[in-house]
C-alpha cells in the first residue's frame, strides 16, 4: 500500500475546475515531482493534501488512513508535513530559535508558561540535529530576516521538518536560488528519502529529472503524464505542454 494513496481528487472553486480526477500515489522513500505550466493545479493539489482546501470529490488515504475530511491543523500530526512556496519563518527570530519553536510546536505544550523554550531539553536537542542537518550551525545566531534568501529556504524545509514528517510537500523549495544553493538544497532533500517521501512541485525541470524518482505532470487540472523521468522528457504531450518541443530540440 502506498503511503499517501489520493484518488479522484477534484476541486471545483464555481464554475472553475481546479483539479480534475487527479489519482496521486506516493511511496515511502519516494520522491516524487508535480509539474506543468503555471495555472495547472499543482498548488491546488498540494492544498488538498494538507487540508488548505476541502475536497469537492476524491478521496485521500494516508498510511491506510483515510484523511480526506481531517482538518489541516491535524495532519502534521498524522505525519504530513509542508514547505510552502513563500518563506514562513519568524523573521524576528534566530535560526536557532525558529527551530526551537517549531519543534515545541509539535513535540511540546508550547503554553508551558513555567519554562523557557531554552531549557526545554529534548527541543533544544532536536533544533541542534535540525542545524545540523540543514548546514546552518554556522548561522544559529542570525535572524531571519539577514539570512541569504537559499539558506532562509532551507530554515524554512528545517522547520516543516520539526514535525518529524512522514511525507515532506515542498512548493517549489528552489525557487529564487543561485546553482549553488540549488544543488546543496537538492543535496538536502536526497538525504532526506532515507527517513521519509517527498513530494515536490518545482519549475526547474533539470532539477526535477535529476531529484525525482516518478513525476506527475499537470494540464489544466488533469493528469496528462505519469512516471520515470526518462518517460517523461520522452512524452509527447509533455513536450508539447511544459518541455517547450521535442526533447532532442
Amino acid at each position: 500500500m502506498p503511503l499517501l494513496d489520493a484518488t479522484g481528487l477534484t476541486k471545483r472553486f464555481g464554475g472553475f475546475v481546479a483539479v480534475d480526477n487527479v489519482d496521486l500515489a506516493v511511496e515511502s522513500g519516494e520522491v516524487r515531482s508535480v509539474i506543468g505550466p503555471n495555472g495547472a493545479g499543482k498548488t491546488t493539489l498540494f492544498n488538498l493534501l494538507t487540508g488548505t482546501y476541502e475536497v469537492t470529490s476524491g478521496d485521500i488515504v494516508f498510511d491506510g488512513q483515510e484523511i480526506t475530511d481531517t482538518p489541516e491543523y491535524e495532519r502534521p500530526y498524522l505525519g504530513i508535513s509542508r514547505g510552502y512556496q513563500i518563506t514562513n519563518t519568524y523573521e524576528s527570530l534566530t535560526v536557532f530559535e525558529n527551530l526551537q519553536t517549531a519543534v515545541a510546536l509539535f513535540h511540546e505544550n508550547y503554553y508551558d508558561m513555567i519554562r523557557s523554550l531554552g531549557s526545554r531539553t529534548a527541543v533544544t536537542e532536536r533544533a541542534e540535529e535540525l542545524l545540523d542537518e540543514l548546514s546552518l550551525a554556522d548561522q544559529q545566531a542570525v535572524e531571519a530576516s539577514s539570512l541569504s534568501h537559499g539558506n532562509r529556504r532551507r530554515l524554512e524545509i528545517g522547520m516543516a521538518l520539526a514535525a518529524e514528517p512522514r511525507l515532506l510537500l515542498l512548493d517549489e523549495p528552489t525557487a529564487g536560488m543561485d546553482a549553488s544553493e540549488t544543488e546543496r538544497t537538492v543535496s538536502l532533500i536526497e538525504d532526506l528519502t532515507d527517513e521519509m517521501a517527498v513530494l515536490l512541485v518545482e519549475h526547474d525541470i533539470e532539477y526535477v529529472m535529476a531529484v525525482s524518482d516518478t513525476i506527475t505532470v499537470l494540464e489544466r487540472g488533469s493528469v496528462i503524464a505519469d512516471g520515470p523521468p526518462a518517460s517523461i522528457r520522452q512524452d509527447e504531450r509533455v513536450q508539447e505542454a511544459y518541455l517547450g518541443g521535442k526533447a532532442d530540440a
